[in-house]
């Protein structure tokens, strides 16, 4: 197979693919006219998230048998197009959930415990005891919403804090394990502390968690996304921080992350979310470790592989 390497991927792929016989062009600098003039030449495709996989982009890859999304998120490609032209569509989820989870975890005990602010007051020689009092994690009810690869590996976490861990999923059943419980919504909503999101960026999650949707839950909460931005808008978040039932929030992903564009809504409300010390940021790397760049290179040549075959 020829196949076509549209992105900046992690060096330990082409050694992979090497291995396994396949036939590459490796063009990370490559930007999307270039792609749509090449990729007819193409059976496969590996991509991160350099371009729009859309109806366009199809009409062009007529030789295409597969796509390889270097990645858990599949948002930025038209599945369907995919799939009426017979193009199989490989993502790994499985290379980078040990990331995401870990990522969550420090950042909810980072919040709990003010290491954000006392941090940077000590290195103010502000020596602050008593307004750094932190919060335990033991005890708590955590709900998650999707209980795929990234979920489970969070809840795995979570059981060594003695948490009660709920999870909703609506595309499961009867997927309760030593790590979580399968629960409804609804449970979540009256019993959870702290809420986190491992669920895909779909026209049926965009803007999900708004206010109508946090003001469902019976005790004020802890949000943590380290899914897709596009699920929670600033304006939801920096309203409910300021209601109180946002208690506090741990942001990996962004509604808009080019912070250049933010439109004047967006940017009042991420002004306020910028201002506050209860909200922790980092810039989409929670699956973004070293080794899971590598491990997301293992699964998708691994997949693509088993495919063939």
């Amino acid at each position: 197979m020829n196949i076509l390497i549209a992105d900046e991927m992690h060096p330990s792929l082409l050694p992979m693919l090497d291995k396994k016989g396949y036939q590459y062009e490796y063009l990370p600098s490559i930007q999307r006219a270039e792609i749509l003039q090449k990729i007819p030449a193409y059976d496969g495709l590996i991509i991160r998230s350099k371009t729009t996989l859309n109806e366009d982009f199809f009409t062009h890859a007529t030789r295409l048998k597969f796509i390889g999304r270097a990645g858990a998120g599949m948002d930025q490609i038209d599945v369907e197009a995919a799939e009426k032209r017979n193009i199989t569509l490989f993502n790994a989820p499985e290379g980078n959930r040990d990331a995401v989870a870990e990522h969550a975890m420090s950042m909810l005990l980072c919040l709990f415990n003010k290491i954000n602010t006392a941090d940077q007051e000590v290195r103010d020689k502000v020596w602050k005891r008593e307004a750094n009092r932190g919060v335990e994690l033991g005890g708590k009810t955590i709900g998650l919403i999707g209980y795929g690869n990234t979920g489970k590996a969070f809840a795995r976490r979570l059981t060594g804090f003695n948490c009660q861990v709920l999870a909703y999923d609506k595309y499961l059943s009867n997927y309760s394990n030593e790590h979580g419980k399968e629960a409804s919504m609804q449970e979540i909503f009256e019993q959870a502390d702290v809420l986190s999101l491992h669920i895909p960026l779909t026209p049926e999650t965009h803007a999900l968690v708004n206010a109508d949707f946090l003001n469902k839950f019976k005790k004020d909460i802890y949000l943590i996304n380290t899914a897709r931005g596009e699920i929670i808008p600033f304006r939801s978040v920096a309203e409910e921080l300021k209601s109180g039932k946002i208690k506090g929030a741990c942001l990996d992903v962004l509604e808009n992350e080019k912070l250049q564009t933010l439109t004047p809504i967006q940017a009042e409300s991420f002004e306020y979310l910028r201002q506050s010390n209860q909200v922790i940021f980092s810039p989409h790397v929670a699956g973004w470790t070293h080794e899971s760049y590598v491990r997301i290179n293992e699964v998708l040549v691994a997949k693509i592989s088993t495919w063939e075959k």
